[in-house]
């Protein structure tokens, strides 16, 4: 039995602005929607899928903002993603014929090729066609909380101006939540964390019971909070706000020392739209001719100043896996410091972007898979929980601070 001490709390933001081009077939920004379908929706899709069939019990939160929203259940962008992929499959087959010459590249290009097509089978067969609600079956099996935002991801301090707009911004966040999760959505995360107290009467008006926000939006209450982010706090309004922590947000997102800079990770910035000869590239860049990202990439990070070497997915696992195992180890070592201080449990908030995860990181998805499978079987002293999971059980932790 472990004995625990605290909790720790992941917060994934899923958002993309809402980009649509009926009019034409070719347009590049609609490729920023596939590369995160591929990249990191599908593949936390794919984690959370392994963590439940091997009886994992995990707990994380997630944002699904009402533009994404919109576009997953798009049918023209739907179609066109299906199109992305095949197009994507065909470059890889050739690719695998192209890199005969190098049994590392080729083996690489058959990754490639494989990720692609079991993109494919993932998005047609088995959510047919919308992962929507791939994500709705985690929340209601209880692993997932998905949580909203505002309608347009408009940033409130702006906003608060007219207060009407923050009023709408919120009612269309709710009304979009409900359409697709058919419930009430507990919490928001306000766009880029930015909260003003002038908020919190629509906040109360449409249910919404806590937020995410950022470090500052806590730690600069008046009075100044006791267990500064390391409990939620609760506003004259009444919502409960729970912030960044600051350690563990810099492991992650440091561009310095940072998890995703390992040298074994994927090189994001190398890619075969721009290595390749233009004229076996040119069917698969931008139409207009412009070299783009294929999300092919050959290459790891490697080092600083210094020649790429290729990729190597099992080097750059076995480095997810030591991280995932020193990022429950700093919180395990934070929780005992902060319980022999708190007379209630810490909570610790880890707010990150989801597109963080697949995408710029490309094991982000993997280490989440790693780590919640640790925090499981491992001795730790501390549990996964959801915000609304933390108030249901600690519901007098939080006292009442003028944010």
């Amino acid at each position: 039995m472990k004995n625990i001490k605290g909790y720790v709390n992941f917060v994934l933001h899923a958002h993309l602005p809402y980009i649509h081009h009926p009019e034409s077939e070719d347009y590049l920004e609609e490729e920023w929607l596939f590369e995160a379908i591929s990249e990191t929706y599908i593949p936390l899709l794919l984690n959370f899928q392994k963590l439940e069939e091997e009886h994992v019990d995990f707990r994380i939160t997630m944002t699904m903002t009402p533009p994404l929203l919109n576009m997953l259940d798009n049918k023209l962008l739907q179609e066109r993603y299906i199109k992305y992929l095949e197009k994507h499959i065909e470059l890889c087959e050739k690719e695998v014929k192209r890199t005969v010459y190098d049994s590392r590249l080729n083996n690489l290009s058959h990754y490639y090729l494989d990720r692609y097509t079991n993109d494919l089978h993932v998005f047609k067969d088995i959510y047919k066609c919308n992962i929507i609600t791939g994500f709705k079956h985690f929340q209601d099996a209880g692993f997932l909380e998905i949580i909203t935002c505002g309608a347009t991801h408009g940033y409130f301090p702006i906003l608060y101006v007219n207060e009407k707009t923050i009023r709408a911004q919120i009612a269309v966040g709710v009304q979009t939540y409900k359409k697709y999760f058919g419930k009430q959505p507990r919490g928001i995360w306000l766009p880029e964390c930015g909260y003003v107290p002038e908020a919190d009467k629509y906040l109360k008006e449409f249910g919404i019971e806590y937020a995410i926000v950022e470090t500052h939006g806590v730690l600069y209450a008046d009075p100044t909070p006791i267990y500064g982010t390391y409990a939620p706090i609760v506003s004259h309004g009444g919502l409960v706000a729970f912030a960044r922590d600051l350690e563990s947000s810099r492991q992650v997102w440091s561009s310095i020392n940072g998890y995703p800079g390992d040298f074994n990770y994927r090189e994001f910035y190398r890619d075969i739209g721009y290595d390749c000869d233009y004229e076996y590239i040119k069917p698969y860049i931008a139409s207009n001719g412009a070299r783009v990202n294929t999300g092919i990439k050959y290459y790891r990070i490697t080092g600083k100043d210094c020649p790429k070497d290729y990729y190597d997915v099992q080097w750059a696992k076995d480095s997810a896996e030591k991280q995932a195992g020193h990022f429950m180890d700093c919180r395990n070592a934070q929780i005992e410091h902060l319980s022999n201080y708190m007379p209630v449990p810490p909570i610790i908030t880890c707010p990150y972007d989801a597109e963080l995860y697949g995408h710029w990181w490309y094991e982000g998805p993997y280490w989440l898979y790693i780590l919640f499978k640790k925090i499981y079987y491992d001795e730790c002293n501390f549990k996964l929980i959801t915000p609304s999971e933390y108030i249901d059980m600690y519901p007098r932790n939080a006292s009442i601070y003028a944010m």
